[in-house]
């Protein structure tokens, strides 16, 4: 059995959620804005999809993430002959007691990497729309709760289309975050190089915050002080979206809660007790822009671009 090392001695008064973003920084070189997304998306409780090209540190970002907060971390590759069972669970015959018995999918953990999710057919595809909104799977008739915390990071590669089923907006609409880590710089690139015989020796990483400590941080965040006026902001946003003469689907109702939600983490975060028009601004092009169906040539970045500038700040 494995132990896992003990959770290190921070200073008494220290931020928690940040020195996990601290020690993330330490192993996922020069990503600072898309590590301190991914926490947001996390503390808030919602998902994170990395459209991304392979290489830049997706995999090493989620079992990182796993292991600082003491958690369970699964993987699953996504091809197109992936069950809706490979994911869910299913049940099997156990021959010496004459019943069946129900075999735990990958579903049943902390931190689950979907990798290459748009690899999967819609039927697989599906099969995390539940888990992903309600933290329980429906399998066989019975339903299965999802111990928490529970974050999806799903990845899909945005310039290969071959042998790929786009997502469609109901399982968009299920990340809360939308991102993208980016190729290093020539500066961090050589920090990751001098890394290396570290990381092959096996740097320890070490919890420095439990599930239990998690769950009590996300509440505190949904408590976090949204004035009226800037819950208003929000929802003028997200209408303006829906009116503008270029987009065929604007941001549902759920892409309101989840950057009013994802606003609170990061006030959070950064050690206040209040969100600010500023918290709304910086995530709105994250949380927003993933959800929305152009009818035009223009890029749904470019809406919410547009939408930005013309909404009056409070």
């Amino acid at each position: 059995m494995t132990i896992a090392p003990p959770a290190k001695p921070y200073a008494k008064n220290a931020n928690p959620l940040q020195q996990l973003q601290s020690e993330l920084s330490q192993v996922v070189i020069g990503k600072e804005k898309p590590i301190e997304l991914v926490l947001i998306a996390l503390l808030a409780g919602g998902h994170v999809l990395l459209e991304d090209v392979p290489g830049v540190g997706k995999t090493v970002l989620a079992k990182s993430l796993a292991k600082l907060i003491d958690g369970r971390y699964q993987r699953i590759q996504c091809t197109p002959d992936l069950l809706p069972t490979d994911i869910t669970g299913t049940n099997i015959w156990n021959p010496g007691n004459r019943e069946f018995e129900f075999l735990a999918g990958p579903i049943f953990t902390n931190i689950l990497l979907a990798d290459e999710v748009n690899r999967a057919t819609p039927r697989t595809q599906s099969a995390l729309l539940e888990v992903m909104a309600e933290q329980q799977a429906t399998i066989y008739g019975r339903t299965h709760p999802i111990a928490r915390p529970f974050f999806v990071v799903a990845t899909q590669n945005p310039v290969e289309y071959q042998g790929t089923f786009p997502l469609p907006e109901a399982q968009m609409d299920r990340f809360m975050i939308c991102l993208s880590l980016g190729y290093p710089n020539a500066a961090e690139e050589v920090l990751m190089l001098q890394g290396i015989n570290q990381r092959e020796s096996g740097r320890s990483i070490a919890p420095c915050l439990t599930a239990h400590r998690l769950a009590e941080l996300s509440a505190q965040a949904r408590s976090i002080r949204v004035e009226t006026v800037l819950q208003q902001y929000i929802v003028n946003l997200v209408q303006a979206t829906r009116r503008h003469p270029d987009v065929l689907l604007g941001v549902s109702p759920r892409g309101s809660i989840a950057l009013h939600q994802a606003v609170q983490a990061r006030a959070l975060i950064q050690g206040r007790d209040y969100a600010t028009p500023d918290d709304v601004k910086f995530l709105a092009p994250y949380v927003l822009t993933h959800r929305i169906v152009t009818n035009s040539s223009k890029r749904s970045s470019q809406i919410v671009d547009a939408v930005l500038h013309e909404t009056a700040v409070p």
